[in-house]
């Protein structure tokens, strides 16, 4: 199932950011669903650097107009004719920019950055600081926004020309809980900082932080509740259990060389994926299209979701600790073994002992690392972020080509350029 490790060349029939990326729609006042893209007879090609690492080279003489409609309603296309076109100029941005994908559905974000300080409530002043202290930090919204492109993308399917208030409590909803999440893994993991900012459990002791995600999990669930959407209910419900599961799953393997992949996906699944999955399904069935396309939305979730994991702990040894914001390799010095330290353990009997030892001797953890990086832990891990990467993009050929299905496939691109 999971555990196949074959990472087959990837050569995508339409690229994830011809019309993203060529800046259609960035700042223009359009609607939403009248952003299309007419490059039908233009060829966008990579190159053979491999698949994390192409690029999208568009040769001009190939590229035919990418169109933008500015339009206040469909009524007024069809009484109107045909709509302007506004000519933009080749473009070709690398690195992916994630503001650039969430463009389409900027709108959409702002609304929900207004909105998230005041659906916490304001019964408890304390509770509220807490909250508004992660919430003011920022972040790049990133759940929500694919809740965002998903609702979009579905929702040409079924004929809405607008989204409904239930796909936007639902991205409220996601970004609560994942807001939450994040306060409980900063006392989990003592974690000082958090976007820049000290943590709430620094702020404001590790008692008000822990009673400030218990605060947000239980509001995010009244509001989950209100939905009567039985399907969302269930859906959103489970995601709160399997963070405690994936937390009890790390806690318990810690140190533990004989830990297999697949048990190490299972715990990515339950810690990162879940909810992922669950933004991107519930967004599906609030459209109210097929249950095969909501199954669809609910695996390119998860299989993005566990390669965002996987490139995370591939960044926990690549990058330097001014990058990453803590020091590198902390996941090993703390005994979690992720998928490079799996791979590596495999080849280097040598890594097994130094970990068994907990790195009680000076140099020993440096020492792992070292070899983690110099017997292949990175480049099959790389491989396996590869492989759910394809996997995510095939679940995505069910939506009819847009702006937002070409953003789905941008954010996929995105997470693999990190590993370049």
């Amino acid at each position: 199932m999971m555990m196949s490790m074959t990472c087959h060349s990837l050569e995508f029939s339409r690229t994830g950011l011809d019309l993203v990326a060529c800046g259609c729609s960035s700042n223009a006042s359009v609607d939403r669903f009248s952003v299309r893209n007419y490059a039908k007879k233009g060829v966008c090609r990579r190159s053979n650097r491999g698949f994390g690492a192409r690029k999208l080279v568009c040769r001009r003489h190939e590229i035919a107009r990418c169109g933008v409609f500015s339009t206040e309603t469909s009524e007024t296309l069809l009484n109107e004719g045909p709509p302007p076109v506004l000519d933009v100029k080749e473009e070709i941005i690398s690195p992916i920019a994630v503001a650039n994908l969430f463009q389409v559905v900027a709108d959409d974000l702002q609304t929900l950055n207004k909105n998230l300080q005041s659906i916490v409530g304001a019964d408890n002043p304390v509770l509220m600081s807490a909250a508004e202290q992660i919430f003011s930090a920022g972040g790049k919204r990133m759940r929500p926004a694919l809740v965002f492109l998903v609702s979009r993308a579905t929702a040409e399917i079924a004929g809405l020309t607008e989204l409904t208030k239930e796909h936007r409590r639902l991205a409220e909803i996601i970004e609560m809980i994942h807001t939450a999440s994040l306060i409980h893994d900063d006392v989990l993991d003592e974690s000082d900082m958090r976007r820049g900012k000290e943590a709430v459990h620094q702020l404001f002791g590790t008692r008000v932080a822990v009673l400030a995600g218990d605060f947000m999990f239980a509001q995010a669930s009244w509001y989950l509740a209100n939905l009567e959407n039985l399907e969302v209910i269930k859906l959103i419900s489970q995601v709160i259990k399997d963070f405690a599961s994936g937390e009890i799953k790390q806690a318990s393997s810690l140190f533990d060389c004989d830990v297999e992949l697949e048990e190490y996906l299972i715990k990515s699944y339950y810690k990162t994926a879940s909810l992922i999955a669950a933004s991107t399904k519930g967004a599906s069935v609030f459209s109210g299209v097929d249950s095969d396309i909501n199954e669809q939305m609910y695996q390119y979730g998860k299989n993005l979701g566990l390669s965002f994991q996987v490139v995370d702990d591939i960044l926990d040894f690549t990058q330097s600790a001014e990058q990453l914001g803590k020091p590198a390799g902390s996941d090993l010095a703390k005994g979690n073994l992720t998928a490079p330290v799996i791979f590596a353990i495999e080849k280097e009997p040598k890594l097994r002992e130094l970990i068994e030892s907990e790195f009680c001797e000076n140099g020993s953890l440096d020492e792992a690392i070292e070899i983690v990086k110099s017997c292949g832990g990175i480049e099959r891990a790389r491989d396996l972020a590869k492989e759910k990467a394809e996997l995510a993009i095939q679940n995505l050929q069910c939506l009819p080509q847009s702006a937002f299905q070409l953003a789905l496939e941008g954010m996929v691109m995105y997470n693999l350029e990190r590993i370049d």
